[in-house]
C-alpha cells in the first residue's frame, strides 16, 4: 500500500501529515504529488471530496522550501472560484505548513485592500486568491507576476459556470511562459478539455475516476413535488421529518431569493436552520459555514456557492429543493456529503416542469435515480384548485402550524377540496366558496387585529368582528405590514399578478358582508 512517505515529499511535509491523522494518500493524491514534484504539468480530474487540494498543497510546499519571495512579487498563485474555497485551501496551507515560514496571502473580495496590500509588501510566497479581486490589485499597481512559478486552476469547471475565463487569460499572460501549470477539474466537459489544453504544456493527466460520475457511498433518490412552492416546501418539511438518521444536511436551492425564502420558512417551523448565498457579506458567509461545521445549527440553506469543494466533511444529507439547471451542478452538490469513505443520502424534489433537467442529469452521470415513493405519474391532486389558490392567503399548513381551529378547519377545507370534480352540485360549489371567502376574511381580520396590537393601536372596539379597520396612516409603515404580511403567510399561494411587491392598500381587510 501507498504512503505518503513514498511520494518524494520532504520530511517537514510528512510531520505536518502525520500530525494530522493521514497516513495513506487518496488516489488522486498518489497520481498527482510524483509529477507535481518533478515540475511536470497537471490536469487532475476527481470526483468532489476525493482530496484534490492536499494533491496541489503538499507538492508546492515541498517546492517552495528553497527560496525566499520578494515584496509584491509572489512565487506562487492558486486560483479559487469562490471565497469560501480560496479562505479553505489557506487554511490548507496554514495546518501542513506549519512547519515551514512562508508568507501566505489571501485575496478575497469583503476585505479591505490596505490589509491585503500590507501582507503583499511583506513578499508572499503563496498568493491564493479569486481572479476579480486578484485584477483589481494588478490595475492598482501592487502585483507584479512575473516571478510566478507555479499556477494552480483549481475548479475549472466551476471557473467556466461564473464566468471567469477572460479573467483567467488575461492573468494567464501576466505570468512567465515557462511556469508549471497544476489544473484540477470534478468534471471535464469539452468546453473545460478545450481550456486546458490551452493552459497546459504536454500534462500528464490524472484520471482518477470517470468524468462527472457520482460516488458510490451517496444513495440517491428522487421525490415528486407539485410545482407551487408552498407545496414543495412541505414535501421538504415532510421529507427531512422523515429521516430518522438525520445529523445535518445542506439544502440547495437555484436561486438566492429562494434560498432566503426557504429559511424564513423553516425558521418559523422551528427547525435549526442558517442560510448561505453570494449576497451574504464575507464575515456572515464564514460564520455560517463555521456554525454548521460545529453542529450549532442542523439544516444549510444555500446556494450553489455551497455546491463545489467546501470541506464540509461530515454531512449526512443533501437536499436539492430545486433540480439544478446545469447537470454537473447535480455531480457537485451531492457530493458535499459521502465523502472520505462515509456514507450519505441526497434527495431531488422533481416538478412535471423539471423533467428536462433530470434526463440531463442522468445522461451525464448515466445511470437511473430511484424515485423514493412513486414517479410524477403518481402525484396526489393539487392541495388547492385554480381559484382557491388566487383566493388569498388561506394555507392549509398555517391553519395546522398554529393550532387554528376555528370555522375554517384545515382538514375539513382539505376534504371539500379534493372531493369536489367537474360533476359536482353548482349549488354546493357555492357554498365551499363562500365557506372559503368566510375563513380567509376571518383570518386577515385576526392577523390585522394583532399586528395593530403590535403596533400599540387602539382596538376597534364595534364589537363587528368583519367590520373594516381604520388605520391610522401617519403612523403605519407600510414596508413593515407587507413583511409581516409575508411572515404570516409563507406557507399560501402568493396573490396573482403582484409576485413578493403587494401595495399596502392590498392588506386591509374588506368588509366581508360586501
Amino acid at each position: 500500500m501507498t504512503t505518503f512517505a513514498d511520494l518524494g515529499l520532504s520530511q517537514k511535509v510528512l510531520s505536518a501529515v502525520t500530525d494530522a491523522g493521514y497516513t495513506t494518500p487518496t488516489p488522486i493524491q498518489a497520481g498527482a504529488i510524483p509529477h507535481a514534484l518533478q515540475r511536470r504539468d497537471i490536469c487532475g480530474i476527481a470526483q468532489t471530496g476525493t482530496g484534490k487540494t492536499a494533491s496541489f498543497v503538499l507538492p508546492m510546499l515541498t517546492l517552495l522550501e528553497k527560496g525566499r519571495a520578494r515584496a509584491r512579487m509572489p512565487r506562487t498563485l492558486i486560483l479559487e472560484p469562490t471565497r469560501e474555497l480560496a479562505a479553505q485551501v489557506a487554511e490548507n496551507f496554514d495546518k501542513y505548513g506549519k512547519n515551514h515560514k512562508l508568507n501566505v496571502a489571501l485575496l478575497i473580495g469583503g476585505v479591505s485592500f490596505e490589509e491585503q496590500d500590507r501582507k503583499l509588501e511583506r513578499g508572499a510566497d503563496v498568493l491564493i486568491c479569486t481572479p476579480g479581486r486578484l485584477l483589481d490589485h494588478c490595475e492598482r499597481g501592487k502585483l507584479l507576476m512575473t516571478g510566478v512559478e507555479i499556477l494552480v486552476i483549481d475548479e475549472a469547471d466551476r471557473m467556466l459556470d461564473m464566468g471567469f475565463i477572460p479573467d483567467i487569460e488575461r492573468i494567464a499572460k501576466m505570468i512567465p511562459f515557462t511556469r508549471q501549470t497544476l489544473f484540477f477539474s470534478a468534471t471535464m466537459p469539452p468546453e473545460i478539455q478545450k481550456l486546458a489544453d490551452r493552459f497546459l504544456q504536454n500534462p500528464e493527466r490524472v484520471e482518477v475516476a470517470k468524468p462527472s460520475t457520482t460516488a458510490k457511498t451517496v444513495t440517491q433518490r428522487l421525490v415528486a413535488s407539485h410545482a407551487k412552492d408552498y407545496e414543495k416546501r412541505a414535501v421538504l418539511r415532510d421529507l427531512i421529518k422523515a429521516q430518522d438518521d438525520l445529523k445535518n444536511a445542506i439544502i440547495f436551492c437555484n436561486r438566492k431569493v429562494d434560498v432566503a425564502d426557504l429559511f424564513r420558512s423553516l425558521e418559523r417551523h422551528g427547525f435549526s436552520v442558517g442560510a448561505l448565498h453570494g449576497d451574504m457579506d464575507q464575515r456572515s458567509r464564514t460564520t455560517m459555514l463555521q456554525n454548521f461545521r460545529d453542529g450549532n445549527i442542523q439544516l444549510l440553506v444555500a446556494s450553489d456557492v455551497a455546491a463545489r469543494g467546501l470541506d464540509l466533511p461530515d454531512v449526512g444529507h443533501v437536499f436539492n429543493f430545486d433540480v439544478p439547471i446545469h447537470a454537473e451542478d447535480y455531480v457537485h452538490r451531492i457530493g458535499r456529503t459521502g465523502r472520505a469513505g462515509r456514507s450519505g443520502r441526497a434527495f431531488t424534489l422533481v416538478t412535471r416542469s423539471d423533467t428536462k433537467y433530470l434526463d440531463a442529469i442522468e445522461k451525464l452521470i448515466n445511470e437511473k435515480i430511484e424515485w423514493l415513493n412513486g414517479d410524477l405519474s403518481a402525484l396526489p391532486a393539487p392541495m388547492e384548485s385554480h381559484d382557491s389558490d388566487r383566493g388569498g392567503r388561506k394555507g392549509r399548513d398555517r391553519d395546522k402550524d398554529r393550532g387554528r381551529g376555528r370555522r375554517g378547519d384545515s382538514s375539513r377545507g382539505d376534504s371539500r377540496r379534493g372531493d369536489s370534480s367537474h360533476n359536482a352540485d353548482t349549488k354546493n360549489q357555492d357554498n365551499q366558496i363562500e365557506a372559503s371567502e368566510e375563513t380567509i376574511v376571518e383570518a386577515r381580520v385576526e392577523n390585522v387585529k394583532s399586528e395593530r396590537k403590535a403596533d400599540r393601536k387602539p382596538q376597534n372596539n364595534g364589537g363587528n368582528r368583519n367590520s373594516r379597520p381604520s388605520p391610522n396612516p401617519a403612523n403605519d409603515d407600510n414596508r413593515e405590514r407587507r413583511a409581516r404580511y409575508h411572515r404570516d403567510h409563507d406557507d399560501g399561494p402568493t396573490p396573482v399578478g403582484f409576485g413578493d411587491d403587494i401595495p399596502a392598500f392590498m392588506l386591509i381587510v374588506a368588509n366581508a358582508k360586501g
